[in-house]
């Protein structure tokens, strides 16, 4: 996947954004803010009909998708956009916080996920980041609320102690990079590098790469390090 138009170097000031929800007055809101990150809202769209067909004539760079509309949900629309507009990455916002959420927009072909009730500064920033191949999640997501996901009891368990290396692979999946690319990074085999990896999803209790960053973002093992 690769964004139309934008170097991956380059600065954010040329991307080209059409925004889709169905509250107009946010849908405005946005598009104004847009300016203030020098990025520019080439459309707006209010339906998933609408979307396709603007994403389809416009051709914009990001694609902020509302997950919930009308007629048709928006993680349907994305993957309409993904096939009308394949150089365009989306980023989805939504009202839901549930990890689960967050696989259905990736496997949709999402890049990013926000949460719609987090800050508008928040939302700006992960568009001014959001990269085609990888899943970006805005920290509020997993910052408690009535909709996040509730938090491990005591009957399920700690979070698992990673190793050293375990937690430097983790970091990597977290950055968006495959395997190949972390085993080259940390100078291991490329066999050494998916046995760690599977180590993770035993430990984590996931079946995915992108579901082992979900969960490790929930249980704030991102970032952080045990000793071997």
């Amino acid at each position: 996947m690769a964004m139309a138009q934008l170097d991956p170097q380059a600065d954010i000031d040329h991307a080209r954004v059409l925004v889709v929800d169905d509250h107009k007055t946010f849908a405005e809101l946005l598009s104004g803010a847009l300016a203030s990150a020098g990025m520019r809202a080439v459309g707006v769209a209010h339906s998933a009909a609408q979307a396709v067909a603007m994403a389809r004539d416009l051709q914009p760079d990001i694609v902020v998708m509302d997950i919930e509309m009308p007629r048709q949900d928006g993680l349907a629309a994305t993957r309409r956009v993904r096939e009308v507009a394949p150089h365009a990455v989306v980023a989805v916002v939504t009202a839901h916080r549930d990890p689960d959420w967050v696989v259905r927009a990736a496997q949709a072909g999402a890049s990013a996920f926000i949460p719609k009730d987090g800050s508008l500064a928040e939302m700006i920033d992960v568009l001014t980041r959001v990269q085609p191949g990888q899943m970006l999640v805005a920290p509020s997501t997993f910052a408690g609320g009535p909709t996040c996901a509730p938090a491990a009891s005591p009957g399920q368990g700690a979070p698992p102690q990673l190793t050293r290396r375990e937690q430097e692979v983790l970091d990597c999946l977290g950055r968006g990079m495959q395997v190949k690319a972390i085993a080259r990074v940390l100078g291991i085999t490329l066999e050494t590098c998916r046995g760690y990896v599977k180590s993770l999803h035993a430990k984590l209790g996931v079946r995915s790469q992108l579901e082992a960053v979900v969960k490790a973002q929930q249980l704030g093992l991102l970032g952080s390090v045990n000793e071997d």
